[in-house]
């Protein structure tokens, strides 16, 4: 299938950054007959771009608010407050109500369950033929023969052997990369995959990296990873950014920011890898993810083994402390750098 790249025929003029998402905000709030009302954050205060070609994961472990945030993106949930900019254009007063056919075509999505993301009484054509008759491929034997291609593109061979089949006929790696083909259906320019192979057996999670990992190398594809796995974020992301309550703590690039964690939730997340604790605070237990923290200070305070007075405190704003590298923590003073390489000596 021929990939075809957008230009500013489309309304949308190129530029070096593909997204740039400014101070994105959500909240929830929940409302029972026997609780009080509670306000839950999901996102605060997030800012990103994702570059043209380029990988980005947003790690964090469950309730920090990945995938919340991939709904935004996808114009699934509405943002209280922020801006999502595709090449430049602030999409959500371009269209405040919902997202455009042109917008949804640009960006595309990968569901973490490959199953459900399917329909179970339809083929695989039937997934594919439609995006595909939607956004302008043509029809009839044409139709088929880029679902075809389609297959060919994310490694299903012989495809004619996959076309005509239904899910439950299919492993759970194959459903993957039939859900990667309907996205791709539609030549998006990012890719935004929701765990992609968290339901996935261990043996075949590899081979769908794989495959994210080529068609961003050679088609240009951008891709937006959520994920809490760091060896899948290493492998694919050019940059990682840490994510803790909905709220990006440490970001920078893949390989320098797991070598050398400088935010204490970057460095248990990695030490929960190989299973080492990390100590609580005046040794108390660890608190998990769902448990209130303080009205004020650092959120991860309660949970941190490096506590400071001042993280009781105040809150604190996130500064550069290496060139590409952000975190949002006291330990590191704004604009201190050589005190940033002197503590991961």
């Amino acid at each position: 299938m021929i990939w075809v790249p957008r230009d500013a025929a489309t309304g949308f003029p190129p530029t070096p950054h593909l997204l740039e998402v400014r101070d994105l905000e959500k909240a929830f709030v929940t409302r029972t007959a026997f609780r009080p009302v509670r306000r839950v954050v999901a996102a605060e205060g997030v800012s990103f771009r994702v570059d043209r070609g380029e990988a980005v994961a947003l790690v964090g472990e469950s309730g920090s608010g990945k995938s919340t945030i991939a709904r935004l993106l996808l114009r699934l949930d509405q943002p209280d407050s922020g801006e999502i900019r595709l090449d430049g254009v602030d999409v959500l007063e371009r269209e405040p109500r919902a997202a455009s056919l042109a917008y949804r075509g640009r960006v595309q999505m990968i569901f973490q369950d490959p199953f459900g993301s399917l329909n179970p009484v339809r083929t695989v054509s039937e997934h594919l033929e439609p995006p595909l008759r939607r956004f302008g491929a043509g029809g009839g034997g044409l139709l088929r023969e880029r679902a075809l291609d389609l297959l060919r593109t994310v490694g299903l061979l012989p495809a004619e052997d996959f076309i005509d089949r239904l899910p439950f006929e299919l492993s759970g790696g194959q459903r993957q990369r039939v859900a990667i083909a309907r996205a791709l259906a539609v030549q998006p320019d990012l890719l935004v995959a929701d765990e992609p192979t968290s339901m996935l057996d261990v043996s075949i999670r590899t081979g769908v990296l794989n495959l994210l990992a080529s068609l961003k190398r050679d088609r240009g594809l951008s891709i937006l990873l959520i994920t809490h796995d760091l060896a899948a974020a290493r492998y694919l992301a050019d940059r990682i950014l840490v994510l803790y309550r909905g709220r990006v703590v440490e970001d920078g690039p893949s390989r320098a920011l797991l070598e050398s964690p400088a935010h204490p939730y970057t460095r248990a997340l990695l030490a929960s890898i190989s299973g080492i604790g990390v100590a609580a605070p005046g040794g108390g237990r660890r608190r998990s993810a769902g448990e209130e923290h303080a009205a004020t200070g650092c959120p991860f305070a309660p949970r941190c083994a490096e506590v400071l007075d001042a993280c009781a405190a105040s809150d604190p704003s996130s500064r550069v402390i290496a060139p590409g590298r952000r975190v949002r923590c006291h330990l590191y003073p704004e604009q201190d750098s050589a005190l940033f390489v002197r503590r991961l000596a």
